[in-house]
């Protein structure tokens, strides 16, 4: 017997649906070794200043720069070196007039210097510094706090820590770094049908695909996958999975290609929670559920890979980012023109797979059963309910399926 739905709903009134269920944002501390990657969850502002003294941003000689007014390659000023320091020296002596002490990058400015003569500029005689060019007041030097001043604003809450921003974080000695806890989503596979990738293939049997590719693109959106294992197509396999897994921010279950496995998904959910959402107008993934049990919300996916990879990105990957303060980048979303036309299912809403492809979008002709058209896919598009033809050269938003 086939799936009787609860009532067929359009993609965007299941969009606004999942943009409304409640959300409870949690934080932690983690090193600052440990944040690469995380959701910054408060206002970081300077605790110091950067650089925090005046520094030397040549190799050269501190010199005070009164002393090498006029000079010139044919009319050289001599100094008298008194000393030489590198990045990470206390200097002990002072540039007094008419004389200069040799600097590395990176070293403290000595006191009573005021500028540097790039090395390139001079020339060492006995011991005498011979300047040939003239500097003028601040060369090469950067000043305390002219990065950075102390108490500046740096990065804003719900900033993504990348290996940049991590550097920011360094650069002010931040060694404990307040992030958003990452949302736990459990992920469970049903169908009589599915093995593990490490059973024996036996005739009529296939490999759980689903729970490894949404496993990894549930990190993608920023969250911590748990799996949960293989349900049968059993009602009360799936309802103790499920149980078993209340303790999950979300939990995520992929459907068998059985006759009635999304009608058995159904009855556990009215049994000990909530079904908001049972069929869905769009192509692939009309069998999609959505529903809560104990405020935790639960998508259930159709059963094949595409369809699966596909519904999670549309309805599912936005939720995940927003419950884990991730924001899509425009980097990805690309507008890219069509290789070949498309012809779409009148009355449906439609997320068509692509490949990339010489700088344009070519559609994926294969049905949502088909393993290939993950491995092929780069992104997908949408086709509106009420078009039936997107013609090539058309230019269309196409997706990234790999966010992170």
């Amino acid at each position: 017997m086939g799936t009787e739905f609860l009532k067929i709903m359009d993609s965007e009134e299941v969009k606004d649906i999942i943009k409304n269920m409640e959300i409870t944002y949690e934080t932690e501390i983690v090193h600052l070794n440990d944040a690469y990657l995380r959701v910054l969850a408060e206002d970081v502002c300077a605790a110091i200043d950067l650089p925090p003294f005046n520094r030397v941003s040549r190799d050269g000689y501190a010199v005070k720069a009164e002393d090498t007014f006029g000079t010139s390659e044919d009319n050289p000023v001599i100094l008298k070196l008194i000393d030489s320091i590198g990045a990470g020296d206390n200097p002990d002596k002072e540039v007094k007039n008419g004389t200069c002490i040799e600097v590395g990058t990176g070293a403290p400015v000595p006191e009573g210097a005021d500028a540097v003569i790039m090395v390139e500029f001079t020339e060492n005689i006995d011991g005498n510094i011979s300047i040939h060019k003239s500097a003028a007041i601040g060369q090469w030097i950067a000043s305390r706090g002219s990065d950075v001043s102390k108490g500046d604003f740096l990065l804003p809450s719900g900033t993504f820590l990348t290996h940049d921003k991590i550097g920011v974080l360094g650069a002010i000695g931040m060694g404990k770094v307040p992030v958003f806890k990452k949302p736990k989503v459990a992920v469970i596979s049903t169908g009589n049908e599915i093995i593990n990738y490490d059973e024996k293939l036996e005739y009529g049997k296939i490999y759980d695909i689903n729970s490894q590719t949404i496993k990894n693109a549930i990190k993608s959106c920023g969250c911590t996958p748990i799996y949960s294992g293989i349900a049968k197509d059993d009602y009360e396999d799936i309802r103790t999975r499920i149980e078993q897994n209340l303790d999950a921010d979300v939990i995520i279950t992929s459907g068998g290609t059985s006759a009635g496995a999304g009608d058995v998904l159904k009855l556990v959910l009215d049994d000990i929670g909530e079904v908001f959402v049972h069929g869905i107008a769009v192509k692939p993934g009309k069998p999609t559920i959505v529903g809560k049990i104990n405020n935790k919300p639960v998508f259930g996916l159709p059963g094949y890979p595409a369809a699966a990879l596909t519904i999670f990105h549309v309805l599912v990957a936005p939720f995940l980012r927003k419950m884990a303060s991730v924001d899509i980048r425009k980097s990805d979303i690309l507008k890219l023109k069509l290789s070949r036309r498309y012809h779409s299912s009148r009355g449906r809403h439609q997320y068509v797979l692509v490949k990339i492809e010489n700088g344009m979008a070519s559609p994926i002709l294969k049905d949502s059963g088909a393993i290939t058209a993950i491995a092929e896919a780069d992104g997908y598009f949408e086709v509106k309910k009420n078009v039936e033809l997107v013609p090539e050269g058309t230019e269309v938003e196409v997706v990234l399926l790999e966010s992170r």
